[in-house]
C-alpha cells in the first residue's frame, strides 16, 4: 500500500472526529480540470468506490487520498504556437513583439491550446494515525507532499504539522552505521547505498546488490563522503531505503509479513491497510530511537 513514506508531527492542539474529518473533506473533493484549467487537486475515496466515504478509519488509523490532474502541454507545442502568433503580429505591425507583448501571446498559446490537451491523474495516500499525532504521505515529490499540506491545512481546521525531527540526523547515523559495521537494533544493513562528497565537486559513489561491510566503502567514508541514501531491513520484515533527510522510500513488506493471509479476499484494501499501518506504526518508532529520538518541536 504504501511505496515511500515522509513522517510529519502533527500539532498536539488538533482534535477531529471521524464525521468532521469526512464532512470537512467533502468541501475539497475533486473536480476534473476544467477545459482551460492547467491542474485540479481534491479528495477521493481512497477504496476506490464511488460513494465511499472519503476518509477511511481502519484499525484506528485514517486514511485519505488526494486526486491530482494534470493538463499535458509540452512546452515545445506552446513555443510553435507563440511563434506562429509572433508572426502575425509581425505581419500585420511591421514590427516584431517585445518581452511584454510576447508574454501576453504564450498566455494567450496556452489557453489556445489547454483545451485540446491530454489529461494525466496521479494520487497521493495519506495515512493519520491520530493516536499517535503522526501525518505519512506516500511520496518522494517535496511539490507533491507540498500539495496535500495545503489542502490538509484548508480542509481541516486546526490542523497544523511539522516534519518529524531527530535528535542525530540520518546521514551521521547511517555513516556512523557504516563505518562501524554495526546497525542499530532491530535492523539490518542492505546491499544498497549512496555516498556522496561535501566539497564543491559533489562526487557520488553509488553501490547496488554490493557488500557494504567492505574496506572500500569504508575509505569512501574516511575521505568525507556522507551517505545519502541506505538500504535497509527492519525485523527481517519491511525493507526499505533510507535518505539523508529521514524519508523512507521503496519499502517493500516481506512474504513473512502476508502469511496466514488468504488470497482472493473480499476485503482485500482493509487487510493491506491493516498489515502496512501495523508494521509501519513499529517500524517508525523504533527508527527515531535509532536516531537518538524525537526532537520537540519546540527545541
Amino acid at each position: 500500500m504504501f511505496k515511500n513514506l515522509v513522517v510529519y508531527r502533527i500539532g498536539p492542539e488538533w482534535q477531529a472526529s471521524l464525521m468532521v474529518i469526512e464532512s470537512s473533506l467533502q468541501k475539497m473533493r475533486f473536480v476534473p480540470c476544467g477545459a482551460t484549467q492547467k491542474q485540479s487537486l481534491g479528495w477521493v475515496e481512497p477504496r476506490g468506490l464511488k460513494h465511499a466515504p472519503l476518509v477511511e478509519s481502519i484499525g484506528g488509523q485514517y486514511l485519505l487520498k488526494l486526486q491530482v490532474e494534470q493538463r499535458v502541454l509540452p512546452g515545445a507545442v506552446v513555443k510553435r504556437r507563440t511563434e506562429e502568433m509572433a508572426r502575425q503580429v509581425e505581419e500585420s505591425t511591421g514590427r516584431k513583439p517585445g518581452k511584454k507583448q510576447t508574454k501576453e501571446l504564450k498566455e494567450q498559446a496556452e489557453l489556445e491550446l489547454l483545451p485540446m490537451a491530454f489529461t494525466k491523474q496521479s494520487s497521493i495516500n495519506v495515512w493519520i494515525n491520530p493516536e499517535r499525532h503522526l501525518l505519512m504521505l506516500d511520496t518522494s515529490s517535496s511539490a507533491r507532499a507540498e500539495d496535500v499540506i495545503t489542502y490538509l491545512v484548508k480542509s481541516l481546521d486546526g490542523f497544523s504539522m511539522a516534519l518529524l525531527q531527530t535528535k542525530e540526523s540520518a546521514s551521521v547515523a547511517m555513516k556512523e552505521w557504516l563505518a562501524s559495521g554495526e546497525p542499530p537494533a532491530c535492523f539490518t544493513i542492505d546491499r544498497d547505498c549512496e555516498l556522496k562528497s561535501m566539497d564543491e565537486i559533489k562526487s557520488v559513489v553509488r553501490y547496488a546488490r554490493h557488500l557494504l561491510d567492505t574496506e572500500e566503502v569504508k575509505s569512501h567514508i574516511v575521505s568525507g563522503k556522507m551517505p545519502t541514501r541506505l538500504a535497509m531491513t527492519w525485523e527481517g520484515r519491511v525493507s526499505f531505503v533510507l535518505t539523508e533527510s529521514m524519508q523512507l522510500k521503496k519499502i517493500d513488506f516481506l512474504d513473512v509479513v502476508f502469511e496466514g493471509r488468504k488470497p482472493g479476499n473480499d476485503e482485500a484494501f482493509d487487510a493491506d491497510a491493516a498489515i502496512a499501518t501495523s508494521e509501519m506504526s513499529k517500524l517508525i518508532p523504533d527508527l527515531v530511537d535509532a536516531l537518538g529520538g524525537e526532537l520537540a518541536l519546540q527545541a
